[in-house]
C-alpha cells in the first residue's frame, strides 16, 4: 500500500516536472521567431508550435493540455512570455486564438496519437498534421472574429484574405516543424515513458 501511494506521488511530481518544462519551453520558443511582413500585416513563425506539438507526443493529450494552458495562464497573468509580450490585453489581439491553437494543438495531437495502434513515424506525423489543423482552426476562426466585430469597426478582412495571409504564408513551414517533432517524438517517447511520463 505504502509503495503505491509513493508510485503515485512520484507520477504526480513527474507530470508537474515535465508540464513545467513544457511551458518554459512554449516561452523560449516565442523568441526564437521570425517576422514575415505581408502586405500590412507581419506574421509570425517561431518555435512554439513544436513544443505544443511535444507536450501532446511525450506527455499526453490531456498533460500536453495542461503544459501549454500553464503556459498561457501565466502570460496572460502578466509574464511577457508570448512573443509580443504578455498580460490580459492579449485577448484583445486578433492573433491569441493562434496561441489558444497551441493547446489544441497538443490535445488533438497527443489525443490521436494515444488513439492509433502502433508507434511509427507515420502515425504520429498524422497526428501531428491533424494538430496543425486544430491549430490553425483556432486561429483562424478567432482573428477573423476579433479582427471583424471586435478591434476594427471600419475594415474588415474577407475570407480569403485571412486564408492568404494567416494559413498560407505559414502552413507549410510549420508542417516542417511536423515533421521535425515527429522524428524527435519517436527518440525520445520510449525515454519518456521510461520515466513514467507517458501513459
Amino acid at each position: 500500500m505504502k509503495n503505491d501511494k509513493s508510485a503515485k506521488r512520484g507520477v504526480k511530481t513527474t507530470d508537474i516536472v515535465y508540464c513545467g518544462m513544457f511551458a518554459s519551453l512554449m516561452a523560449v520558443g516565442a523568441f526564437i521567431k521570425i517576422m514575415i511582413p505581408i502586405g500590412i500585416w507581419e506574421v509570425t513563425f517561431s518555435l512554439q508550435f513544436f513544443f505544443a506539438l511535444l507536450a501532446g507526443f511525450l506527455l499526453g493529450s490531456r498533460r500536453g493540455l495542461a503544459a501549454v494552458g500553464c503556459y498561457l495562464l501565466i502570460g496572460l497573468a502578466g509574464v511577457p512570455v508570448f512573443a509580443h509580450g504578455g498580460g490580459l490585453m492579449y485577448l484583445m489581439k486578433p492573433t491569441f486564438g493562434f496561441l489558444i491553437g497551441f493547446a489544441a494543438a497538443a490535445y488533438v495531437a497527443g489525443r490521436i496519437a494515444e488513439t492509433l495502434p502502433g508507434n511509427g513515424y507515420l502515425k504520429l506525423l498524422f497526428a501531428a498534421f491533424w494538430g496543425e489543423m486544430a491549430y490553425y482552426l483556432c486561429g483562424l476562426v478567432y482573428y477573423y472574429m476579433m479582427f471583424n466585430f471586435v478591434v476594427s469597426k471600419d475594415v474588415g478582412i474577407g475570407f480569403i484574405e485571412l486564408i492568404s495571409v494567416w494559413f498560407l504564408s505559414t502552413v507549410v513551414p510549420d508542417f516542417v516543424l511536423c515533421v521535425l517533432a515527429s522524428a524527435a517524438a519517436l527518440r525520445l517517447r520510449p525515454v519518456v515513458m521510461k520515466e513514467g511520463a507517458l501513459l
